[in-house]
């Protein structure tokens, strides 16, 4: 999988289209999350499509996360969001400057204000986690 940084290099040089293409892109190659997964303590509130974030702690004591959602372009921003944190430590998850990292795709200026409003809640919840397994 593409580093966050390539992401961005070619995100930065796409039209509108493409950058949405990108971001479904980014949603398909997310690791498949088992629908016995997908329950209500695992949804994420305050999104406007069905977004799911399931963690596993690993024996190393890293979070590895697995994610879905029903609509596809939502699918490739929490793909993009677990990007800047996946198999992180809880306390480097906790230290991470999410927004900062995803400061540079605009996505509030690139897609409708439907498709963001949930990332601030899919940041709380991988926080939420982190600080629980910390």
């Amino acid at each position: 999988m593409a580093t966050l940084d390539e992401v961005r290099e070619e995100y930065e040089f796409l039209d509108a289209d493409d950058r949405y293409r990108l971001l479904i892109d980014l949603g398909r190659a997310l690791e498949p999350m088992p629908d016995a997964l997908k329950t209500d303590a695992t949804l994420v509130r305050g999104c406007s499509a069905s977004v799911w974030v399931y963690p596993m702690r690993r024996d190393d004591g890293r979070l590895h996360f697995l994610a879905d959602s029903n609509a596809a372009i939502t699918k490739g921003i929490i793909a993009l969001v677990l990007m800047t944190v996946q198999d992180g430590t809880p306390a480097a998850i906790g230290a991470a400057d999410i927004e900062a990292a995803l400061a540079p795709f605009d996505l509030t200026r690139q897609l409708s204000s439907n498709r963001t409003q949930g990332i601030p809640n899919m940041i709380a919840l991988i926080r939420e986690t982190a600080a629980r397994y910390a």
